[in-house]
This record gives C-alpha cells, structure tokens and sequence, in this order.
C-alpha cells in the first residue's frame, strides 16, 4: 500500500515539473527625454553651481545706475538795479563798510553769490562790491551764480588795527553769548556815526538750515540764536572794522547744542 502512495506522488511531481512556465508580462523601459525647451532657452535666473554640484539660483535684480544733474557755474549775470539807490558794500551784509550806490536803472554784472544770504557781489574794478540782490531784477538764476564767500573773496585789511581775540563763547539753550577782547577804534577812523567797530560773521543753525548772519556790534560782546538739528556745523569768527578796512578775523570756539 506503502508501495501504490509513493509511485503516486512521484507520478505527480513529474508532470508538474514537464508542464511549460507561464511568462511574466514584460513592459518595455521608455527613458523621457530632457526637454527641449528648459535646456535651451534661457533662464531667467544667474545659475551658479557650488563645488558639491548643487544648483542654486540667484534672481539678480536690474541695476540702475544714476548721474547727478550738475548744474554748471554762471561766469555772470546781467542785473538791473530796481532801488533809488542800492548801497554796494565791502562785504556781503548792511553792516559792511560802504563803498557808493547805484541809481535806478543802472546796468550791473554780477559774478557770485554768499553761501546762506542773499547778497550778491558785483563785478566792478578795481573794487568789487556787495549788493542785496532783493533790489535787482536778474537775468537768469542766482543760485547758478558761483559762490564766493567766504571762500574767493578777501575783506580789505587794516593797516592799523589789530585783530581781537575771543574770550569766551557760552551756550544757553538756543541762545550763545560771545565776548571778545576790546579794541578801541579812534572817532576819527568811523566811516560815519551809524557804523559799528565789530563785525561778527556767523553760519548759524535755524529751522534745519545754515544761515550766515553778519552782525555788528559797538561792543565786545553779542548774543544771538542757534539751533541744533542742521547737518553741517555752525560757526563764526569777530572783525575789527574801521574805515580803512578789517582786523582778524578771530575764530569763535563754539559751543556745542
């Protein structure tokens, strides 16, 4: 009976091994070819490849580049008095010395300007002068006029005075106190009564912006305002001035706000 099972089950196990394998179904590999248009046309970022071969795009932001405007110096300006009579000064402030006038109507050249007023100097040999440009009518801009004080142009020095010195200069608040050393200036060398022996020159903060101040005084000493808030720093210096011109000048050590 032993004998009958085994012949059975060999007689199977050779059939199952004689029948044929079914076959797998084989897709054929299809490899996507790189598109065309990403490797041709150009891409809108910088591409840099860093030393691991990693692609890291830079997007570059367009540049531009910009030029001032200069706006060029005038050589001069044609002017025409509109005053009766328009005092012409030694420097750019009423409180200069005089030199003459001009009539109404007259014809003048003007060649500079003052930084921070609005004076402006007038071409006129051997002595060039200083005139309020309130009181002209002017044939193009001012302010293209270059500017020639205090730089490019020299007060008329004294022969007989000699310069002050400045003693102190002392803030309150706003307010700056400057005394300096007394030079006394003879009676006879006033240009007139109404002139005063000091002339202080002071670039003085207001409003954010850099004025400059000729003051005068019949005393070695002054007051006057300034503010803090301006970008370039305020200063000043005291003349001695007699007829015959201007001692100094003598530089005030300011006082910070």
């Amino acid at each position: 009976m032993n004998k009958k099972l085994l012949a059975l089950i060999i007689l199977i196990l050779l059939m199952t091994a004689c029948a044929p394998a079914s076959l797998s179904t084989v897709e054929p590999f299809t490899q996507t070819p790189p598109s065309a248009t990403a490797q041709d046309e150009p891409a809108a970022a910088t591409q840099i490849f860093s030393a691991t071969g990693i692609f890291t795009p830079t997007l570059r932001a367009p540049t531009e580049t910009s030029t001032p405007t200069l706006i060029p110096f005038a050589d001069s300006l044609k002017a025409t008095v509109t005053a009766d009579l328009l005092s012409c000064r030694y420097g750019p402030g009423p409180e200069y010395l005089y030199l003459f006038a001009f009539k109404k109507g007259a014809d003048i050249r003007l060649i500079g300007r003052a930084e921070g007023n609005n004076w402006v100097l007038v071409e006129n040999e051997p002595q060039r002068c200083w005139i309020n440009a309130k009181f002209v009518e002017i044939q193009g801009d001012q302010q293209t006029l270059k500017p020639m004080y205090p730089d490019g142009f020299k007060l008329p020095v004294s022969p007989y005075y000699r310069p002050s010195a400045v003693l102190s200069a002392v803030r309150s608040g706003d307010q700056i106190t400057v005394t300096w050393v007394h030079v006394p200036v003879s009676q006879g060398d006033y240009e007139d009564d109404s002139m005063f022996p000091y002339i202080i020159e002071v670039w003085r903060c207001e409003n954010g912006e850099i004025i400059f101040d000729p003051l005068a005084s019949g005393f070695p000493f002054i007051t006057f305002v300034d503010q803090a808030g301006c970008d370039i720093p305020s200063h000043g210096r005291v003349y001695v001035q007699e007829k015959h011109g201007y001692a100094g000048p003598a530089d005030i050590p300011w006082p910070a706000p």
